[in-house]
């Protein structure tokens, strides 16, 4: 299978360059015409046995329904990076989507007021 045909179903795709890894930001279609991203990791890597570079790849399939959840959820996580902050879950209104054995922060503090030595 050729490079194009593998990639007949793609309707968009953003490459974005990072040192040594990319970052492949793809849309695709499934056969009912409903679209979903792929997100793919790729790294270089050197095999010290065959003394060759290889690249090790990464997939994640979002689907729509999600974007809202994810969108936040990334969103959180940047928040926290950039203030220490962390901020309130991500709500999920069908209570029946949450895996049991999930963390729940209840509203959020500044990482400097949380005592790690429990």
């Amino acid at each position: 299978m050729d490079y194009k045909e593998n990639r007949k179903d793609e309707l968009y795709s953003q490459v974005i360059p990072a040192g040594k890894r990319r970052y492949f930001f793809d849309v695709k279609a499934t056969r009912g015409g409903d679209k979903y991203v792929v997100v793919t990791e790729s790294r270089k890597i050197f095999d010290n046995t065959t003394g060759e570079f290889y690249y090790d790849k990464n997939k994640m399939f979002l689907y729509k329904e999600d974007f809202e959840k994810f969108h936040k959820g990334l969103q959180n996580a940047f928040t926290f990076i950039e203030t220490g902050i962390v901020p309130p879950p991500v709500v999920v209104e069908d209570e029946n989507k949450v895996p049991s054995g999930d963390i729940n922060i209840e509203g959020s503090a500044a990482l400097d007021d949380i005592n790690f030595n429990l």
